[in-house]
C-alpha cells in the first residue's frame, strides 16, 4: 500500500498548493499584480491532485482484482 500513501501526501501536497496560490491570487489582484503565475500554478496544482486521484484508482482496481483472485 505504499502507493496509495505517496498518492493521498500527493493528494494533500496538490491541495496545500492549489490554497496557497488562490491567497496569493486575491492578494496580487487587490494590489493590481500579474495574476497568469498564480493561475498557472493553480493549474498544475490541479493536474497534481488529477494524477494523485489516478493512481488511488488504480490501486483500488489492483487491489479489487487480487481479492476477486483470493475468493
Amino acid at each position: 500500500m505504499l502507493a496509495m500513501n505517496t498518492a493521498i501526501g500527493g493528494l494533500m501536497s496538490a491541495q496545500a498548493r492549489f490554497d496557497k496560490s488562490a491567497v496569493k491570487t486575491v492578494q496580487d489582484i487587490t494590489q493590481g499584480k500579474d495574476v497568469v503565475s498564480d493561475f498557472v500554478d493553480q493549474i498544475q496544482a490541479r493536474t497534481a491532485f488529477e494524477a494523485n486521484i489516478s493512481v488511488i484508482k488504480s490501486v483500488n482496481e489492483v487491489t479489487g482484482r487480487l481479492l476477486d483472485m483470493k475468493a
